[in-house]
């Protein structure tokens, strides 16, 4: 939660695509940290870690959010949501799978011989592959900060209830007031 709330709240002024595509970069650097560490120090490096992450994809729904047109906000953000959790649902096949590539030396405890992995290595493939991932597709999208996503402002609504937004003011809009008078 701290990350998702310290990162939104800084993307605000810093903008969305920066935010995320740094907190992405602050997260890359720390999976070593966080995946090779065997003392109690993981702690600390999870915590940062998970910082990162939920800094990272706190912005995303709002990013997405300025970027859709206003008749199809929230089915962007919601689908977009469960497209996610549908590739993510992969996930601990895939980490397995990739798992069985990195075997460490096997327990013998009587009779049974126990396999391991070292998943450490799998989790750092596989987080830097999701990091590599979004900072590709944020860098190569368009940021809309501070657009009004208000239902006075969404050019679909006005389309609809056949209103002339040029015509209205709705307080704080300096460029509407702008061009009233340019009009006039």
């Amino acid at each position: 939660m701290t990350g998702g709330t310290l990162v939104g709240y800084f993307s605000q002024t810093l903008g969305r695509r920066f935010s995320i595509i740094v907190i992405c970069i602050v997260g890359g650097a720390l999976l070593y940290p966080y995946t090779y560490t065997s003392s109690k120090a993981v702690i600390a490096a999870a915590f940062f870690e998970q910082f990162c992450v939920q800094g990272a994809w706190g912005v995303i729904p709002i990013h997405l959010m300025e970027l859709s047109p206003g008749s199809l906000r929230t089915f962007v953000v919601g689908t977009s949501y469960q497209l996610g959790n549908l590739a993510s649902s992969a996930s601990s096949t895939i980490e397995a799978t990739i798992g069985e590539r990195f075997p460490l030396p096997a327990l013998h405890r009587g009779k049974t011989t126990v396999k391991r992995y070292e998943y450490g290595k799998v989790i750092c493939i596989f987080l830097g592959c999701v990091y590599a991932y979004v900072i590709i597709l944020t860098l190569i999208g368009p940021e809309k900060l501070g657009r009004n996503l208000d239902v006075a402002h969404d050019s679909d609504m006005a389309e609809v209830t056949h209103q002339d937004l040029r015509h209205h003011h709705h307080g704080g809009d300096d460029q509407a007031i702008a061009h009233e008078k340019s009009i006039a």
